[in-house]
Parts: C-alpha cells; structure tokens; sequence
C-alpha cells in the first residue's frame, strides 16, 4: 500500500509540472503536455496498486 501510495503521489506530481502548477520553469517536464498524460497514467497505476494492497489487507 506504501508503494502505491508514493506512486500515486508521483503521477500527481508530474502531472502537475505537465500543467505548468508545481516545480521549477527549468524542469523538462515543466509545461510539457506529454507529461499531463504520463502524470496521469502514473496516478491511475499508483490507485491500482493501492487497491490491490487494500485487497490484500483485508482478505488476510
């Protein structure tokens, strides 16, 4: 679940930098619309990977 949970926290990250909100104008993500997309595939597998921990935990 930890890992799921940074990885979420990733894709929100770089997600953001792709929208030009968050980090610093000399990142290569910065304002880089291929970065919204990557951000957000990212946060989506970071959900995935919670969820499967959260199964997990609560099946055992």
């Amino acid at each position: 679940m930890v890992i799921g949970t940074i990885i979420l926290g990733f894709g929100l990250i770089f997600h953001l930098q792709g929208l030009s909100v968050v980090g610093p104008e000399s990142s290569f993500m910065y304002a880089n619309p291929e970065w919204v997309t990557y951000g957000i595939e990212i946060f989506v597998l970071g959900i995935i990977i919670l969820g499967i921990g959260i199964f997990l935990k609560i099946k055992n």
